[in-house]
């Protein structure tokens, strides 16, 4: 039997990524200025980690930046429907594998990441998250996401960004929802820290939606007089072990509380120092019966591969100073859409079919090279600018 000849080329490459983003952002232009160029100018700022300004000074025949901004924004106006378009797209190129129906539900992960922002704002911005003092600063943008494993590999279901005026609850509870809209059906979720609150708690269990999560410990240190208390116990314990704990301040009446069970995980380690140390992992989970400690670090550490799928979507995400908290979502939306991509191009083209699961040819197409390969399309379409007029005369000796 022939092998196939066809071949992946990065005009194919791009549009696949049309293909992935404008049926369902459903992009307008403004005169010269069409769905496709503005689409094209976003893939090359990404694929550059650049700006809007600079990827249009840098293309030939892109538009001005003012023309391009002034085309862009005017999709851009109402927040809610850009939420349902990006949300579309991600539900659109899902596998097949995750929509048919399973014996097992499957595992949902869902964290929230927080973009450092140092422009000046007024204190009491509602689209500026504040949060502890991280990268030199305590105001960010911050976006929730979900996703769900196949195969080892993660795909984004769903992002929505996070305002101070929100509950993280109703965060979760809006993941939640977009993710049933996608065809799934959630099992386990694989929470982020910061979701350990007892309203979510509460929520979750009378939604019957099981989950781990680490815990936050609060409460007395252990060279406290009258010693540790609160959370902080479980910290210090020497040996592992399983407790039940309730979530929330008993003395203040009124107050939200929950009980969930604890794991307790103590192993010592060897750092990169050679030197021995102990650790302890303090887990909270509801709706499962686990039998080992080992069992519930080794699960909730699948979670952990989501900080490569944000530093991937790092790698892609356009620059900016804007204030404009539509358009940084977009930006964002794209970085995480452009990832699916390549995520969908290995599952889908480059993976070779084998017995049981089919194998990922990861050394054939890198994150690096599909960006590359975006930005020497919009390099053809548009041509370079290679020449610069100067003020001063250029020496003889480098004249050619």
């Amino acid at each position: 039997m022939r092998k196939s000849t066809t071949t992946l080329t990065p005009a194919r490459v791009y549009r696949f990524a049309i293909m992935f983003c404008q049926p369902h952002l459903k992009f307008r232009g403004q005169g010269k200025v069409t769905a496709t160029v503005l689409l094209t100018v976003l893939f090359a700022a990404a694929a550059r980690i650049s700006s809007i300004s600079e990827t249009c000074r840098r293309l030939a025949g892109a538009p001005c930046e003012d023309t391009y901004a002034h085309a862009l924004y005017a999709n851009l106006f109402c927040l809610e429907e850009l939420k349902r378009k990006v949300n579309a797209a991600f539900r659109a190129h899902l596998p097949r594998a995750l929509r048919r129906k399973r014996k097992r539900p499957l595992r949902l992960i869902i964290d929230l990441t927080l973009l450092p922002y140092y422009g000046q704002h007024s204190l009491d911005n509602p689209q500026i998250y504040r949060g502890q003092a991280k990268a030199g600063t305590r105001s960010f943008f911050a976006y929730a996401t979900a996703y769900v494993l196949l195969h080892g590999q993660r795909f984004t279901v769903a992002v929505t960004p996070v305002t101070r005026s929100e509950k993280l609850k109703d965060v979760l509870q809006e993941l939640l929802q977009l993710a049933s809209r996608a065809g799934l059906r959630p099992g386990l979720l694989l929470l982020d820290r910061g979701f350990y609150q007892a309203e979510i708690i509460r929520y979750l269990q009378r939604a019957r939606r099981p989950f781990l999560m680490p815990v936050v410990c609060h409460g007395r240190d252990a060279d406290h007089p009258k010693g540790p208390s609160g959370s902080k116990v479980f910290k210090l314990m020497k040996k592992s072990g399983w407790f039940e704990y309730t979530v929330g301040d008993s003395k203040k009446k009124g107050r939200t509380q929950a009980t969930v069970s604890i794991c307790v995980k103590r192993a010592r380690l060897t750092d990169r120092h050679g030197r021995k140390k102990w650790e302890t992992w303090v887990y909270a989970y509801w709706g499962i019966t686990p039998k080992r400690v080992d069992w519930v670090k080794r699960t909730y550490r699948k979670r952990f591969g989501i900080e490569t799928s944000y530093r991937q979507m790092n790698q892609c995400r356009i620059r900016t100073t804007t204030k404009r908290f539509n358009v940084r979502f977009l930006y964002v939306a794209i970085g995480l859409l452009l990832r699916n991509l390549w995520v969908w191009l290995h599952h889908v083209v480059l993976s070779s079919p084998r017995r049981g699961c089919r194998r990922y040819n990861w050394e054939l197409l890198r994150v690096e090279r599909m960006l590359l390969w975006l930005e020497h399309v919009a390099e053809t379409m548009y041509g370079l600018v290679d020449e610069l007029a100067t003020e001063r005369h250029i020496p003889q000796a480098i004249r050619t």
